[in-house]
């Protein structure tokens, strides 16, 4: 792990989230690419804004509402390429479980709550299978390497874990002013968004970096050099340059990949040995073969590149 100059301030990235948030996991490449290419320099924060809430009240008609749904997603994941669900099942009917799922998995290390996020995202944009369930939630992160599953489980079960995700939900409705409109020249650019009881929430994904002092918020769906120039803001100096991988060590490393991740995050010949490629609804995914067996994005139909 790199560090930061102990004379440096440090740099803050917080990360404005939901497991279930299309555009969250359209810009999955861009903010994997940054954190790769921060990773030891910064502190990064993950909040979980629950999308989704337990006291939404239900659909009339849960089959319109998810083919409503379906249609978004496929909107969405044309401006980002990400691969979406041949089939969506239904819309997820809360992000709790998820949300304590992937706070829970933060106490056993960046690298598996990392993972354990990803699967999360997977089970509703591959398989069209939201793990909105506590049982659905868990069962998607088992297999993910290093992962303590009865820990997962019982820390996710805990009121300090629960009382964690409460916290963050607080506080992505409280965005800071900056956010309450946003710049155009994206198809998503990240105003807050208004909430039922007259406030406001983050936008997601929104990144908010920030030192002793200062901020930055890059709210929305952005390119690369949005974020690289706010790094450069707030801490000058502070390497930016983009971090790529070989692509056997990325398909080791990343586990899983989309097709945008792959131009983004790697870089020499593809594919890796031994990659399996499932297909989606729209564009391949590219998982490490113990993923394929063990992941949500593992999926009938996938092949073994050679």
């Amino acid at each position: 792990m790199r560090s930061a100059p102990q004379h440096a301030p440090v740099l803050e990235v917080v990360e404005y989230t939901d497991p279930f948030c299309p555009w969250s996991w359209g810009a999955e490449p861009v903010l994997r690419l940054l954190r790769t290419t921060l990773d030891g320099r910064v502190r990064w924060r993950r909040v979980f804004c629950v999308l989704f809430d337990e006291d939404n009240d239900p659909a009339p008609d849960p089959a319109a509402e998810t083919a409503w749904y379906a249609r978004y997603v496929a909107d969405i994941s044309a401006h980002t390429r990400a691969p979406r669900a041949p089939r969506l099942s239904r819309v997820a009917a809360s992000s709790w479980p998820s949300s304590l799922v992937a706070a829970a998995a933060e106490l056993q290390g960046g690298t598996v709550a990392d993972r354990v996020l990803r699967r999360l995202r997977e089970t509703v944009f591959v398989r069209g299978v939201p793990a909105d369930t506590p049982e659905l939630a868990l069962t998607a992160a088992r297999g993910v390497p290093g992962l303590d599953e009865e820990r997962l489980a019982a820390d996710a079960a805990s009121e300090a874990v629960r009382e964690r995700v409460r916290s963050d939900r607080a506080e992505a409705r409280r965005p800071v002013p900056e956010v309450r409109s946003a710049a155009g020249g994206s198809p998503h650019p990240g105003a807050a968004k208004e909430t039922p009881d007259g406030g406001y929430r983050y936008a997601l994904p929104t990144l908010l970096l920030r030192t002793p002092g200062t901020y930055r918020a890059v709210p929305g769906w952005r390119p690369y050099q949005a974020y690289a120039e706010a790094v450069g803001l707030l801490r000058p100096g502070l390497p930016t340059d983009p971090t790529t991988l070989s692509a056997d060590r990325a398909l080791e490393h990343y586990r899983s990949l989309t097709g945008p991740e792959r131009e983004l995050l790697t870089h020499g010949p593809w594919p890796p040995a031994g990659v399996v490629r499932v297909e989606t609804g729209n564009a391949p995914l590219w998982l490490h073969p113990e993923e394929a067996e063990t992941g949500p994005g593992g999926a009938p139909g996938s092949s073994m590149a050679r």
